[in-house]
């Protein structure tokens, strides 16, 4: 099975041009690094719309096995990613952001203020990680392996309809 998949860098700052987005590569050159095809990534602001509009593209359009979010996860009133992903996946995967959580508190006790979120639309897993380029990769380091699994699942599900 080919393991493809979509990373979407969630910043107004980036998208602004004020700052570079230094996480999005970060989690694209992991993913390369254990046999993740990457086909497509974008950089969206902190829009509600414009989130949902892009993750139900790389599920339904790009048919992404797996789209990770860089970003939008904070405190701050703009970010929404996890609310545009529970908007629009059909089943939460709740196991994986509370993993994400406790391998980050094993790192500093602000992990627990992470507001990640993951579910699944149609075939298509989607993960959000946080923005810095740290804790995305700690964060993704800490699910990298199950999610293959998880991946692995929802492709054989279509083989049993």
């Amino acid at each position: 099975m080919e393991y493809t998949a979509a990373v979407v860098t969630v910043s107004d700052k980036c998208c602004r041009g004020e700052q570079e987005d230094t996480g999005g590569p970060a989690v694209c050159a992991m993913l390369e690094e254990h046999g993740w095809k990457l086909i497509y990534k974008s950089l969206v602001p902190n829009e509600m719309e414009t989130i949902k509009t892009e993750l139900m593209k790389c599920a339904d359009e790009i048919k992404a096995s797996l789209v990770l979010t860089v970003g939008g996860t904070g405190f701050s009133p703009r970010d929404v990613t996890p609310e545009a992903t529970l908007a629009v996946v059909e089943r939460e995967t709740r196991g994986i952001p509370e993993a994400m959580r406790y391998a980050s508190l094993q790192i500093t006790p602000r992990g627990c203020l992470s507001r990640s979120a993951a579910g699944i639309l149609g075939r298509t897993l989607i993960v959000n990680l946080p923005g810095s380029e740290k804790a995305a990769k700690e964060n993704l380091a800490a699910v990298i392996d199950p999610i293959r699994h998880g991946v692995d699942m929802l492709a054989a599900s279509g083989d049993s309809q």
